[in-house]
Order: C-alpha cells, then structure tokens, then sequence
C-alpha cells in the first residue's frame, strides 16, 4: 500500500491536485556501536536501514507552503509561508522541514516559491531510530531536487544537525543525520565525528540476522536527558583541559583518561568521561573485528558497550536492561546493545538466522513480565541513504 505510486495517489486527493509529485526517501539508522561519542568528538558506527520517511512534493508558483503526513493526519495540512518559517510549537512535527527550509535559505540557496509536500514514514515512532533525521534528509534531498540546488550531500546532512541544535534545540551531535544522508547499502560507515573522516565497512551477515527491538517505551530527546549528559562531559573536558591540549574527550586513549582522570572534579563527569573514552576505543575496536571476519569479537564489544552505558552514562533504564539482558540470556544470540540516545527506544541483537523466532518469543516473554506490555521486533535490512525514487 505504502509504495510511491500509492502515496502519489494519495497526494494528489489530499493537495486537490492533477500534478504528479516526485518522490524522495530518506532511512532511519541504527548504530551498531559507539553510543554518546558523537558529540564528543569520537567515533561512531552506524547504518541507515530499509525504514524511513517518504517526502512527495510539487513546487507551487506562490510563496506557500503547505505540509501534510499520513502519521499525523488528525494535524489536518500545516500551512506557512516562505516569508515566516519561525519554530511555532503548535506546528509541532512539521518544525523539522520548517527548519530544513529556513536554514537551506539561510545559506545563500535560492527558494523563492513554495510547495506542497507529503510525507509518510514508516519507523516505529519515537523508538529511537532517528525519524526527526530522517524527516530533515528527506525534506534536504526534496529541496535539492524540487528547487535544483547546487549543494552536496554532506551540506545537507550539517543543515540537518543545525536544524537539531539551532532550530529545534536539541544538542545533538552529526550521526543520525550522517549516516541517513551517506548510507550506503550492506554497509555500516565508521565516522570521525570531529573530522568527518569516514569509511565504509561491509556489513553483510551470512548466519545472522541484525534484530531491531523497540521497547514500546515513548521518549522525546528534547525534554530527556540528553542535555544534560551533553552538559556533564563537557565540564568533564574543561577539568581536564587544564593541564591537556585537547579539544575533545574523542581524542583521550584509554591509557591518557586513567592517568589524567582524577583532574575532573565531580564524580559523576568522572563516569560519563570514561564512558565516552572507552566507548570510542571499543568503536574503532570493532572495525578491526569486523574486517576480520571476527563477529563474535564484534558481538562482545556491543555487549561491552551496552554495560557502559548502563553503568558509567546511566541512560538505559529498567526497559532496554530488561530487553538486553534477556537477549544475552538466548542461544544463538552473539551480542545485544541499546541503540540511540537511551531512556527507551530500541536495542539491537545480532541473532543467528535459524533462532530468531524463538529468540523474539523468549525476550518478549521475559520483558512482558518485567514490564507489563509487549516489545516490538523488526529484522533490519542495511539500505541505501537519502535519495530521489
């Protein structure tokens, strides 16, 4: 049903409309490994997945610009105009292309009428697998196509962070919105957050398959405690910058924060430093097991990563614990992780093929009688980043 051609349709009765809108589509991600390092200046490994968000569109000849989705139809169209694209709370899920408008303008590309845009996306909501992203490269590659833009992909994935951070006032770092725009199919891309260095990894599994879970527990980043996490490694790196030329904690080996840590003043900075650390190193660990051939290897670091990030960045809770414990529990099962910011969203396992039937019917039982409802699984297909279809 949810195809382009159903979706054209769709467009047309809802925008009153005889013209054919095109079509642009940009994935949700996971990240395999390398969890709040983004932002601080580490390294990340992510993939875009088969999900994502539709964005139809057709240019208009006036300065309008009306937005409708399929996920938020009691929303009714959102209408504003070219002239006042200001963050408006009550516009609610349309500040994101709101935001890709404004700030694509803001950079000096020329958007002088309006258009009209559908969207439709079909990543569990609010389970952490990026959809804001998703929603900003979608709306980034149908600007670049309606409007004929001269700009790159990796423009428009700095456009997609500074509509995070700016527009919508989340502080987060490039990742989601990286791997969205630059995803590429059976890959995982390892990315130098502060360079943007990157390089693909083949990530194709044979015996195994990548499991999404999703706790069913909503989360919204702008009101969690990202910020704050954000807040705490950042004063975690002005204490150690008082005696280290560094610029940020990604840069630290393991070997330089246990022989430097006791410069940071507060206990807790102290955690969430080590966490940041650690989890860099075990990133750039895991492309090592991955050209290997070593997936077990692999398998361990996430679970190495889920530990840390339950203990030292203290962002899981009972939910993701919960699912993760009951996956390490399950034959078959070669590592499993939180994925995401945390509080909620989703967990990863990597599950041999033959088992992941039983695998979801045990963790569900296990998490249904922890927490009271069920979770949610879906097998992820590593695809293609944003584009025209």
């Amino acid at each position: 049903m949810n195809t382009a051609a159903a979706l054209s349709n769709d467009f047309r009765s809802i925008f009153k409309t005889e013209k054919t809108p095109r079509t642009f589509f940009a994935p949700g991600r996971i990240n395999l490994i390398g969890e709040h390092t983004d932002y601080n200046g580490g390294h990340v490994f992510p993939a875009s997945i088969s999900f994502g968000t539709y964005a139809l569109g057709v240019k208009r000849d006036d300065q309008m610009i009306r937005f409708y989705s399929k996920n938020f139809p009691d929303k009714g169209i959102i209408e504003c105009s070219l002239s006042d694209l200001a963050f408006d709370q009550s516009d609610g899920w349309a500040n994101y292309p709101k935001g890709m408008f404004l700030l694509t303008k803001a950079a000096g590309h020329q958007i002088v009428h309006g258009a009209d845009i559908l969207y439709y996306g079909n990543i569990p909501h609010g389970a952490g697998l990026s959809s804001s992203a998703s929603i900003e490269l979608a709306t980034g590659v149908l600007l670049k196509g309606l409007y004929d833009l001269q700009t790159d992909t990796i423009s428009m994935v700095k456009l997609g962070q500074k509509v995070e951070n700016e527009y919508i006032g989340v502080g987060s770092g490039i990742m989601d919105q990286f791997a969205i725009g630059m995803g590429k199919k059976d890959h995982a891309i390892l990315l130098d957050c502060r360079t943007l260095d990157y390089t693909y990894a083949p990530f194709v599994l044979k015996e195994h398959d990548v499991i999404i879970i999703n706790t069913n527990k909503q989360r919204t980043l702008a009101g969690s405690k990202y910020n704050e996490r954000r807040t705490q490694c950042e004063e975690a790196l002005g204490d150690l910058q008082q005696e280290l030329s560094i610029a940020s904690l990604g840069e630290l080996t393991m070997e330089g924060f246990e022989a430097h840590q006791h410069l940071i003043r507060n206990e807790i900075n102290q955690k969430r430093a080590k966490h940041a650390v650690y989890e860099n190193a075990r990133t750039l660990k895991a492309l090592e097991k991955l050209r290997e051939g070593d997936l077990a290897g692999f398998g361990k670091l996430m679970n190495e990563s889920h530990l840390s990030l339950r203990d030292d960045y203290e962002v899981t809770g009972l939910e993701l614990d919960a699912i993760v414990q009951a996956a390490w529990e399950q034959d078959g099962v070669l590592g499993a992780r939180m994925t995401g910011a945390g509080f909620g969203g989703c967990a990863i396992a990597i599950v041999e093929k033959d088992r992941t039937d039983s695998f979801k019917e045990r963790v569900n039982a296990v998490y249904r009688e922890t927490v009271g409802y069920d979770a949610a699984f879906y097998t992820a297909a590593i695809g293609d980043g944003a584009k025209e279809i």
